[in-house]
């Protein structure tokens, strides 16, 4: 604890109280110029109480590489209980916990990283609903619900206008109902759009391209019913009268294509809500590190790795000596990432650099003070990327009914991923019709035969 570095340097070198909470704040916010008069202090101390000045440096360079973790006692105690506290609630109510998380970040880039959390919790995430939603997140069943104020475009003043009138008047049935009950001075044209881009009208049983095509009737009738209601226009015993017939048809048009609706929900919320356009490679990209995996500071300064996303932002610009090369935001299920594009690597990969493109990329990390960057030595298509199974055999079970078991396994899982195979102290290749697809349950099937740790993805 930092405590104990303030009694380390009070002991051994004399130092008041005073010196040594300077010292331990000098560790805590990584002041090198205060730490260096301090050290020559801090020797200076050990030589009069007789301490061995190689013994005293050694100690000094242990307490500075102590303050890249250290913490004060009182902190370290609160933070346990709130861990425990907060560790007891996800276990026993894992969707109320995941559903307040995401609330308390819901203006943030972390929301992306939690849903994914949720996803492998088996927590659904269920989009935004105008017959279901709250303001934040809430918890729906064994699901989480999204918010309506994650919507953009939807001001404050409409979403408490919105869902008092559901309180008040029911549930909305359809469109010209919603637009007909909604104040229209608070909830625009635009605002609708984005809800039923992001699903929010998906309840009522409707195609989003359906509303669409209709949202600019709909908003018309609607108008024509809060006129008639101006006018008093009522029943023949003084009644409202409810325009039924005024409900519109919609067209017999297909959905928006699945990329399509995703490219709406991000657009709306900033989030993929139903589905990622990344979910057709979760295989390969299970197999590589995660980008929050980089970003949290768990991997090495220029250490070499490879990570999987989609370019989500790009920007080229001219070096001095006329080249391109370009900056990139790669986004995986958990984060995004600054990828630098040099020259020489942006010329050999310029097909594969345009928003929007799955790709992984092989680089450099690199620690900088604005957070981790990768430096981008080398590109693939996600599409073509294939991993490659390494199957050892054991030498007790190197024998023929071995060889025939792998055989049918081979036939029934046929797909595109190279497999190697270790025996009689080598590798080999195996010919194309020995080839697997992948997938864990083709990983689990040549354990069960072989042995565990005998297959790696890579």
């Amino acid at each position: 604890y930092q405590e104990q570095v303030m009694q380390i340097v009070q002991v051994l070198a004399g130092f008041t109280l005073g010196q040594a909470d300077l010292l331990r704040r000098a560790m805590g916010k990584k002041k090198a110029k205060i730490l260096l008069g301090q050290k020559e202090n801090f020797l200076v101390g050990c030589k009069k109480n007789g301490i061995e000045m190689g013994l005293a440096n050694t100690i000094f360079d242990l307490l500075t590489h102590f303050a890249d973790y250290g913490f004060n006692k009182s902190h370290s105690a609160a933070y346990a209980l709130v861990a425990w506290q907060t560790a007891y609630l996800k276990a026993h109510y894992p969707q109320e916990f995941m559903a307040a998380m995401l609330t308390s970040v819901m203006d943030t880039d972390k929301v992306a990283g939690y849903i994914e959390q949720c996803r492998r919790m088996g927590i659904p995430i269920l989009p935004p609903d105008i017959n279901a939603s709250e303001a934040y997140f809430t918890v729906d069943g064994t699901s989480i619900r999204f918010g309506l104020a994650a919507v953009r475009n939807v001001g404050e003043n409409a979403l408490k206008g919105m869902i008092a009138e559901r309180q008040a008047g029911g549930p909305f049935r359809s469109l010209v109902d919603f637009c007909s009950r909604v104040n229209a001075r608070t909830l625009s044209k635009r605002a609708i759009e984005s809800l039923i881009r992001c699903g929010a009208f998906d309840s009522l049983g409707a195609r989003r391209s359906q509303l669409l095509a209709v949202l600019d009737k709909a908003l018309g009738e609607a108008a024509r019913k809060q006129r008639d209601a101006q006018n008093g226009q009522m029943g023949l015993f003084g009644e409202e009268v409810l325009d039924e017939a005024a409900e519109l048809d919609l067209p017999d048009i297909p959905e928006a294509p699945a990329e399509e609706i995703l490219a709406w929900e991000k657009e709306a919320t900033g989030f993929y809500i139903t589905g990622h356009p990344l979910d057709r490679y979760k295989a390969v990209l299970s197999q590589l590190p995660g980008i929050r995996t980089l970003v949290s500071g768990a991997v090495q300064d220029r250490q070499v790795v490879r990570v999987g996303g989609m370019f989500t932002e790009l920007k080229r610009i001219t070096t001095r000596k006329g080249e391109t090369m370009c900056f990139a935001t790669l986004e995986d299920f958990t984060d995004s990432l600054e990828v630098t594009v040099f020259p020489r690597t942006f010329y050999d990969h310029v097909n594969l650099l345009a928003v929007d493109t799955a790709v992984v990329v092989q680089g450099h990390v690199d620690m900088t003070d604005d957070g981790v960057k990768l430096l981008a030595d080398r590109l693939w298509p996600l599409d073509s990327y294939r991993l490659a199974y390494y199957v050892k055999i054991p030498a007790e079970k190197d024998v023929q009914e071995t060889y025939d078991a792998l055989e049918e396994l081979f036939q029934a899982h046929h797909g595109d991923s190279v497999v190697y195979l270790f025996a009689g102290g080598r590798w080999r290749k195996t010919g194309a019709k020995d080839w697997l697809r992948e997938g864990a349950d083709v990983k689990q099937a040549l354990e069960d035969l072989l042995g565990r740790d005998t297959v790696h993805l890579r």
